[in-house]
């Protein structure tokens, strides 16, 4: 584990307190597996169907695995040249030089992906548009959308923590928002995971994002932001991200686990301690090299 998990002083414990962290550094004892004993075979009666327990979890978080559209892809609109007759895809607008004014208009005028669906609600970043950490996870929520707000509801308020613990916040310090912007829906209305072309068709987004709020460094929430800002497939675990310090265009990325999958599993919270340390370590020290 990460140095600076390993020994805490009192300002890291206030941090971790902040995080909602119990006491993580006494290993608890494996459960004993406990003897199975055979009976013998016994006549099989037809299995019925078990019903379901009450849930107790949080609200669900967008899926965290690619899949494909459960729905025929979506198509682009055409436009008709007049001259030629012929059909063409509707013109990319170049994000490169637009403000902020700019972008948000392009992100919701956006006809570029499946994702692009009627009734789509995109949902842009929000926070401090001059950042020193620019939050990015894979896709908005259904909560998240009926907000028009990243990361909201009790995920949020974990990230919100998150951020406190290393002494950030939104409103001063940090940018969040979504690798792809409109929320991916399966045909039934739930959350999916996005396609790698719904990333793709994004990305130049987050971008400009990151350059408007001048942001040095990037953290990611979940597998999908992290392996689609580093270029590989949607799907691939987190693991193979987690626990170094990445390159996005000019700044560093630190990859770290999404706030609703903390939640199903609290003792992950020491590996996303880890990572906060990581990330503040590495903006540290890009600021240093800048001064």
């Amino acid at each position: 584990m990460n140095r600076a998990v390993k020994h805490i002083g009192d300002r890291d414990a206030a941090f971790l307190a902040e995080m909602g962290i119990g006491p993580l550094w006494q290993l608890r004892a494996a459960p004993q597996a406990e003897p199975e004993v055979s009976a013998g075979p016994e006549p099989v009666a037809p299995a019925e169907p078990a019903a379901p327990a009450p849930s107790l979890a949080p609200p669900p978080m967008p899926r965290q695995v690619a899949e494909a559209p459960t729905k025929p892809a979506w198509t682009p609109p055409v436009q008709e040249n007049s001259a030629w007759g012929v059909e063409a895809e509707p013109e990319r607008v170049d994000v490169s030089t637009l403000d902020w004014a700019g972008l948000r208009q392009a992100i919701a005028s956006c006809k570029h992906c499946s994702a692009c669906s009627a009734g789509r609600k995109p949902v842009p970043g929000a926070g401090a548009r001059q950042a020193r950490w620019l939050v990015a996870a894979g896709t908005a929520s259904a909560i998240d959308e009926k907000a028009r707000q990243p990361m909201t509801g009790d995920p949020g308020k974990l990230l919100d923590n998150m951020l406190a613990a290393v002494g950030l916040s939104r409103e001063s310090d940090v940018y969040v928002t979504s690798l792809v912007k409109c929320r991916p829906a399966n045909a039934n209305g739930g959350d999916r995971a996005p396609t790698l072309e719904e990333a793709a068709a994004c990305r130049p987004f987050l971008e400009r994002e990151r350059e408007l709020t001048g942001a040095g460094l990037v953290l990611t929430l979940g597998q999908v932001a992290a392996n689609g800002l580093l270029g590989k497939p949607l799907s691939e675990p987190l693991a193979g991200s987690r626990g170094a310090v990445h390159a996005f265009k000019e700044v560093p990325m630190v990859a770290t686990l999404h706030p609703g999958e903390l939640l199903r599993r609290p003792g992950d919270k020491a590996l996303a301690w880890a990572d906060l340390c990581r990330a503040k370590t590495a903006d540290e020290g890009e600021s240093a090299g800048a001064g």
